[in-house]
């Protein structure tokens, strides 16, 4: 009975590939199911000048999708299977408004990336994945130039921003508490090593 119990609680193999115009119907297909966030379309901490004043679901959906079609890093989709199941967004710091985190002289922006957002469906809670979100997200952020990412969670009995994942799974990851952004969301890091390109020759 415990096996199976334990069984039913892993979500099975999962894979996960960057959003970009490969994959974008994979995102639109994901965002558009049920208890989706359609209507943030992950436009929250990216909508800048006249982005701001629209708040329907299709214009955030062209907004979004502009970006990805002009190849600015959205963030990734995880799979189970061939079926998308998961979203993580982690991209370039300055590709957000001001998300409250640290700034560094000494550091070049475009190296900061940003986790903000993760969103499991509710069937598939419970069952380890934003761990291992956060793993895919600190390789994707690795494998594209980062050598830090940047993260807002949340106390587990926050009242709000706990799509922003909680402060106890970003310290399990490795990151480390640096400051406050607001009352409510903690600022934790996590410096990278270069990726691993093996030995030359």
């Amino acid at each position: 009975m415990s096996k199976s119990r334990k069984a039913s609680k892993s979500p099975g193999e999962i894979s996960f590939r960057q959003v970009d115009a490969k994959t974008w119907r994979d995102f639109e297909s994901l965002f558009e199911g049920p208890g989706a966030p359609k209507y943030c379309w992950c436009m929250a901490w990216r909508a800048v000048g006249h982005e701001r004043n629209s708040r329907d679901s299709k214009s955030r959906r062209s907004f979004i999708k502009r970006r990805v079609m002009d190849g600015i890093p959205i963030g990734i989709i995880g799979y189970l299977g061939s079926k998308p199941a998961t979203w993580c967004s982690i991209a370039p710091r300055p590709t957000y408004r001001p998300l409250g985190g640290i700034e560094d002289a000494n550091e070049d922006p475009e190296s900061v990336w940003s986790l903000v957002c993760f969103y499991v469906p509710r069937q598939l809670r419970g069952r380890g994945l934003a761990q291992r979100m956060i793993s895919a997200a600190v390789e994707q952020a690795r494998s594209r130039g980062a050598s830090v990412v940047e993260a807002y969670p949340v106390d587990p009995g926050s009242p709000s921003y706990r799509f922003m994942g909680y402060v106890s799974s970003f310290r399990a990851a490795g990151f480390e508490e640096v400051g406050r952004a607001g009352t409510r969301r903690h600022v934790m890091r996590l410096r990278l090593n270069p990726p691993n390109r093996g030995r030359p020759g």
